[in-house]
């Protein structure tokens, strides 16, 4: 090794290589800044593209700090106070601006939409040290995340820039879209992390195709797109609520690899069809009781002597049962 090449210290990469992922969320926080530059002056296109520019420098952050090994309590905070600007504030003044500056209520709009994603940033952070969780619940977040709200609160941006004015561009309709966005973010419903997806091996090859159609449709028709993919993203929110309580019900996929629970479904699904099921029915198991106490008083009375010491007559037989045989053995007519 030369005299002029530094040397790799102790902890890994050298300070200027792990001072990276900061770098990357400085230019997060400045992207969601030129977003709102960008609408003040007219030019929404590049705002919408200055959010996405924001939300891959999100993805690619914490990556980063993953594989240099350069996580800091530094890190976190200003990738929390550039997520609040950069998919908060943000969206909220470009919404604001484009289509509610005209409206009394659109400035209450953007207050309640920029302070319901400071709340579910602040309940993110306060459930990465929660211990009393199930280990499934990291595969979920609590809520929209930042970045897909983003991207689905300006549908209706999306749509004017695509198709022009219509109903979808009046301001109740875009404050209402909002505000359902905002309800989003701070509610209880389990979204999907995409971060704990595994493609498996097989599915490598389709996937890079569906990507590659993906960046086609981005190109040509970018505005039409993203709506396209904001409404997918909110058609899954159904099948991840299943999946979450099919995992509160099944302790035994818990500590299960992902790709080996389908094996666990299977087997619950066959133990099903074998017959084993929860216990009968109260009303059927009613009827099975019944006709046993009927049956246990019916023997009773044959075995007993009668009081003048002669035995009891034996049954009627023959085919057809006295009337009153379903009253005797305890049971009701249907």
């Amino acid at each position: 090794m030369s005299p002029a090449t530094p040397r790799r210290p102790e902890g890994g990469y050298p300070a200027g290589v792990r001072l990276l992922p900061n770098a990357v969320t400085v230019l997060n926080l400045c992207a969601g800044l030129s977003a709102v530059y960008f609408a003040l002056g007219g030019r929404f296109e590049f705002a919408i593209g200055s959010i996405a520019a924001a939300g891959l420098c999100d993805a690619l952050d914490g990556g980063l700090a993953r594989l240099l090994d350069a996580s800091s309590r530094i890190g976190a905070e200003l990738d929390s106070l550039a997520d609040l600007v950069s998919f908060g504030v943000a969206p909220a003044l470009v919404i604001y601006i484009w289509g509610l500056q005209d409206t009394r209520a659109g400035w209450v709009v953007a207050l309640v939409f920029a302070v319901c994603m400071a709340l579910r940033l602040a309940r993110f952070n306060t459930l990465i040290d929660d211990d009393s969780a199930p280990p499934f619940a990291r595969e979920f977040f609590v809520g929209v995340p930042a970045p897909a709200a983003a991207m689905t609160a300006g549908i209706p941006l999306y749509l004017w820039l695509h198709l022009g004015p219509g109903w979808w561009s009046s301001p109740i309709v875009v404050a209402v879209w909002a505000l359902v966005t905002a309800g989003l973010m701070v509610s209880r419903l389990p979204t999907l992390s995409l971060k704990t997806i595994r493609v498996p091996q097989r599915a490598i090859a389709p996937l890079l195709v569906v990507i590659c159609v993906i960046v086609a449709v981005l190109l040509t028709v970018p505005f039409l797109g993203i709506t396209i993919a904001a409404l997918l993203y909110l058609a899954l929110i159904p099948y991840t609520m299943y999946r979450y309580r099919w995992l509160s019900k099944h302790p035994e996929a818990w500590d299960v690899p992902v790709r080996q629970r389908r094996a666990v479904a299977r087997a619950a699904r066959s133990a099903r069809r074998l017959g084993l099921r929860p216990p009968l029915r109260r009303r059927v198991a009613g009827r099975a009781g019944a006709m046993a106490r009927g049956m246990a008083r019916r023997l009773g009375n044959e075995d007993r002597p009668s009081s003048n010491g002669i035995p009891p007559a034996s049954p009627r037989r023959g085919p057809t049962p006295p009337r009153g045989s379903r009253r005797n053995l305890g049971l009701r007519r249907r």
